[in-house]
């Protein structure tokens, strides 16, 4: 078959391989890892899943004044993932060691387990190394039967909420919405004033385009007495709710304000990173850099700036800079998506041996996530639709939509099913995507350029243009294959034709 590549044909080749394994086996999967830490004696059995070794990170801090002795590296990351605000990279993997070091020791801790868990959590999403998470896992469940819980589902324990939460925490992480909002509200409803039981509810809400019980969660949160510590994590928390609403000037201000209000480096760097993509998603290049490399300044092991720091590069020409400041961030970062970044950017250049080999790179580190638990759908299917299968793309991306019918899913389907030719189809979901009424406030270059695009091969001249204007107007560098193509199109449409009113 052929299938569309911007407006071009190419043969359709896949590179993602055969399809992962069925929802439902990776589900049986998952519960015999769960049955098997929670049968007999919680505790042991989760020890022996442990490192035989404390956890050792395999780069040293960096040296610089941000630098750190490893006992205040260690003390800042039990603050930080105790409270729900960013650590250090260093930090995490230092308590890590030291929190395995505590429950070999005394194995019926559960909070040292449920430290653990986080720990293993946040050291995941830093490093983008899913193989933390089923350890993660098996030690927040191994909090809550330490506790006595027998099961998740009838804890009424509020000791728990944190495991709880930590649990929905991970859930969203491998983006299992459902998972993440039956532990959020497991755990809100056992500690109501507890804000870190919060925001994983909100992202799950998100996840699963309840954007009426994300705003809903965001006002009870907002409404919450928090203190100064943790003021500035909730402001960052309702900048991305606002986003999402598309008040880009309102969740740029609560970022800001919340970067001034940060306590440690790693904690200020992550909001400036927020800051840095916001200027980014608005097409502000210069801005998006400063604020990007701010952050690197601040926590050399921001890899989501350097990333960022890549994309704005690249906007601004200088590729070669660009380049760099991807593989520095995917050196200890192996992100899938960053990878396709890379990999779009080198096509665009006409590099396509080197695109070649990141898009190889790409399949493997979806992999190691799927085996971390994490539906990588939404990215399989994104990724085949312009380079792959299309087809493939389209029956993956409507089994997602059944399971997170959020608007990111809407939109790759919408683009998916453009690209094998089904335009009608198409068009629905990309007006979902970019429809406030239906959740789709957010103002995304690349969901309107979609549509817009959609809408051309439909004839329907007047609003492709204006919504390939409009994508342009939003980010004019929102993609470094997709913003060329946006131009070319509107070339191709011409001009608006001088047709006489209609008569009265």
């Amino acid at each position: 078959m052929e299938i569309r590549q911007y407006g071009r044909s190419v043969p359709a080749t896949s590179q993602m391989g055969e399809p992962p394994p069925p929802r439902r086996q990776r589900r049986w999967l998952r519960r015999l890892l769960v049955t098997a830490v929670a049968g007999g004696t919680a505790a042991g059995a989760a020890l022996m899943l442990l490192p035989s070794e404390p956890h050792r990170r395999a780069a040293a801090p960096a040296a610089g004044p941000q630098a750190q002795p490893r006992a205040q590296a260690q003390a800042q990351a039990l603050t930080a993932v105790t409270s729900g605000v960013p650590a250090s990279l260093p930090g995490l993997a230092a308590l890590v060691g030291q929190q395995e070091s505590r429950v070999r020791a005394q194995p019926r801790d559960a909070r040292a387990w449920e430290v653990l868990g986080t720990a293993y959590l946040e050291l995941g999403r830093r490093s983008a190394d899913a193989a933390n998470y089923p350890k993660a896992e098996r030690a927040l469940r191994t909090s809550l039967e330490v506790r006595g819980t027998k099961t998740v589902e009838s804890t009424r324990n509020a000791e728990n909420a944190a495991a709880l939460g930590g649990l929905a925490a991970l859930a969203n992480a491998r983006r299992d919405f459902p998972s993440a909002k039956r532990y959020g509200e497991q755990a809100l409803k056992l500690a109501p004033k507890r804000w870190t039981a919060y925001p994983p509810l909100i992202d799950a809400y998100t996840g699963l385009g309840d954007y009426k019980a994300a705003r809903s969660t965001l006002d009870k949160l907002m409404g919450l007495r928090t203190g100064a510590a943790a003021r500035p994590a909730v402001m960052a928390r309702a900048s991305a709710v606002y986003r999402d609403r598309g008040w880009r000037e309102d969740a740029v201000a609560q970022l800001t304000d919340a970067a001034a209000a940060a306590r440690t480096p790693a904690e200020q760097a992550a909001y400036l990173t927020g800051v840095g993509q916001l200027a980014w998603e608005r097409g502000d290049r210069e801005d998006a850099l400063r604020h990007f490399e701010a952050a690197v300044r601040l926590d050399p092991d921001q890899r989501t700036a350097l990333a960022g720091r890549g994309r704005a590069l690249a906007a601004l020409g200088r590729t070669d800079e660009a380049i760099a400041a991807y593989r520095t961030a995917l050196a200890e970062q192996p992100d899938p998506e960053v990878t396709l970044e890379l990999g779009e950017l080198y096509e665009s250049l006409g590099q396509f041996p080197s695109a070649r080999e990141q898009y190889g790179l790409l399949r493997e580190r979806v992999q190691q996530a799927a085996a971390g638990g994490v539906d990588e759908e939404l990215l399989i299917g994104r990724f085949e639709a312009d380079h792959g299968d299309a087809e493939d793309a389209v029956v993956r991306l409507e089994e997602e939509r059944g399971r997170q019918p959020g608007v990111e899913v809407a939109d790759a389907l919408g683009w998916a099913l453009h690209r094998t030719g089904d335009d009608e189809g198409a068009l629905e979901y990309a007006e979902t995507a970019t429809d406030k009424t239906k959740g789709g406030g957010v103002r995304s270059a690349l969901y309107v350029f979609h549509r817009g695009m959609i809408e051309r091969e439909l004839g329907l001249d007047a609003p492709a243009r204006r919504h390939l204007e409009e994508a342009l107007r939003i980010n004019p560098y929102f993609s470094p294959l997709g913003a060329p193509a946006a131009r070319e199109a509107l070339q191709g449409l011409g001009d608006v034709p001088d047709e006489p009113l209609p008569a009265s």
